[in-house]
């Protein structure tokens, strides 16, 4: 396979995606729709750079159990070059339970199932070296962080997706180029429940682009001048799923941003591949083509 330009690191997970009417406590309720599908916040940004066109690899740990082969299949079926993932053998794979209501908002349990987590000596360090960027979620911290810094030394785009608090996410956030967070992460990490003062801790961490992603709200961006920059979701579009709506935007966020465009219209393209991501069940099912975002846009 061709040298990825695109190369995410972290969680993926084979999905068990579970449509009912209300998510019920202490009860029963009958599905109206069961799908398993991969998911996962950095293998979800790997297949979405796939769909966009670039050479896009992901790197973990699985294990050699039936999840792990489905795991693999996937990201061969998604053109995803899988040769840096490490298969444990006798180990179980992550899956995720995950129950979306009508008006498609969710709900995820999820699991490592006890697998080792994958070290620094065994990330692709030239695999990286000769990238355009790096993703990461957080997930596996000694070999993201160690990831993180064979690329910055190589001039490789560094971007952190922040959603979740995971061990040394702290030096993630100070090598990130790119740092996106959720607007959970940035409350949480900042203190202060204002995304507008929550944005402006984030940005004395130095990435050259900061921002928040918070939901049917859209998003915002701490622009150079210090100003913040703000675009709205595309509350047009159908919604079936918002499973993994936020991995699709970091990923198209991060494939305009290799192109040289502005940050409004990095996250312009954001927002609508992340909006038509919803349109169907799962986080990879709805992924566009790039065709189908442009003409979107159009």
């Amino acid at each position: 396979m061709k040298q990825p330009r695109f190369v995410a690191l972290g969680y993926c997970s084979n999905d068990h995606l579970c449509r009912i009417p209300e998510i019920p406590v202490d009860g029963k309720i009958e599905m109206t729709e069961h799908l398993i599908q991969g998911g996962g916040p950095a293998g979800d940004a790997a297949v979405g750079a796939a769909r966009l066109g670039l050479d896009a690899a992901f790197v973990t740990a699985i294990g050699d159990d039936p999840d792990g082969k489905k795991i693999l299949q996937d990201f061969a079926a998604e053109g995803v070059d899988a040769s840096a993932i490490r298969v444990r053998k006798g180990g179980g794979s992550p899956v995720a339970y995950c129950w979306i209501t009508p008006d498609g908002g969710r709900s995820v349990a999820w699991t490592k199932s006890g697998l080792e987590l994958l070290k620094e000596d065994e990330i692709p360090v030239e695999m990286i070296r000769n990238a355009k960027a790096i993703h990461l979620d957080g997930h596996h911290p000694d070999a993201a962080v160690a990831a993180a810094r064979v690329a910055k030394a190589a001039g490789v785009l560094v971007c952190l997706d922040a959603g979740t608090f995971t061990p040394r996410i702290g030096e993630l956030l100070e090598l990130a180029d790119v740092l996106i967070a959720s607007e959970a992460f940035a409350r949480k990490w900042s203190g202060e429940n204002d995304l507008d003062k929550a944005l402006c801790k984030l940005g004395t961490l130095g990435a050259k682009v900061t921002g928040i992603t918070a939901g049917k709200e859209g998003s915002l961006l701490l622009a150079a001048d210090g100003s913040i920059l703000r675009v709205p979701a595309f509350t047009e579009l159908p919604v079936v799923d918002t499973t993994g709506a936020g991995d699709a935007y970091h990923c198209g966020f991060e494939v305009r941003y290799l192109e040289g465009a502005s940050p409004e219209e990095c996250m312009r393209f954001a927002s609508a591949f992340a909006g038509l991501k919803c349109g169907k069940l799962g986080a990879r099912a709805g992924l566009p083509d790039r065709k189908t975002v442009d003409e979107f846009l159009k």
